[in-house]
């Protein structure tokens, strides 16, 4: 049972500091940054809920979650900012650091992302 909402059970995700560089680089604006934060949460949410057995069930929550994103990159052109190369590279790593606390450490980092449109 968690201790209040929103807090993963697995104390790996708890500890992780999501998308850390994308915090301190000012071209990223802090709201924004919390709302792909709130995107991996969920995800976390998501895959403690539903328990996927297998990678074919991981990706589809990792596709659903990184259709959330390709939404919030439009917010990010809308405050002169978007998901470039170095975010790419940060959402990605926290994407499988995901799918390895949760026990998936075959997921192929290209295949959590997938749909991505940025």
């Amino acid at each position: 049972m968690r201790q209040y909402p929103g807090m993963p059970v697995n104390l790996k995700i708890a500890a992780h500091p999501f998308l850390a560089g994308m915090y301190r680089d000012p071209y990223f604006p802090d709201e924004l940054v919390d709302k792909g934060k709130a995107v991996l949460l969920r995800l976390c949410d998501r895959i403690e809920a539903e328990q996927p057995g297998d990678l074919a069930a991981l990706y589809a929550l990792t596709h659903a979650a990184t259709d959330e994103f390709n939404a919030l990159d439009e917010e990010f052109h809308e405050a002169d900012s978007e998901i470039e190369t170095a975010a790419r590279e940060l959402i990605a790593e926290d994407f499988w650091f995901i799918a390895s606390a949760y026990g998936f450490d075959d997921a192929d980092i290209e295949e959590l992302i997938a749909t991505r449109d940025w």
